[in-house]
């Protein structure tokens, strides 16, 4: 995943939205994170990832360039959030980036 792709598809908030906003704000539970731009609570798919990038903090707010073990790149990121919604996971609200047809 790049600096500039959107760990939260909901709300638009990008990783580099993220790291920077730990580094800054020194949140100090996961769920703070809601803080940047909304991230995590729309439909709920990003939690996860956003959890994982509170958890390597030390790492990233050094280096914005860094990978989180696991990490998946966007277009992974992307179709699995679809997958996500489409079974039922959650309701992305008005604005999100759109989730994926099927078959694609």
């Amino acid at each position: 995943m790049q600096p500039d792709d959107h760990v939260c598809l909901c709300f638009h908030v990008t990783k580099r939205k993220v790291v920077n906003f730990i580094r800054i704000e020194k949140p100090q539970r996961a769920s703070q994170l809601s803080e940047c731009f909304g991230a995590g609570t729309g439909c709920g798919w990003c939690r996860k990832l956003l959890k994982r990038i509170f958890e390597e903090r030390e790492a990233l707010s050094s280096n914005v360039e860094a990978t989180i073990a696991g990490e998946p790149d966007f277009d992974v990121h992307a179709r699995q959030r679809s997958d996500y919604v489409r079974e039922g996971g959650g309701t992305p609200p008005p604005g999100a980036i759109p989730i994926e047809e099927t078959g694609k």
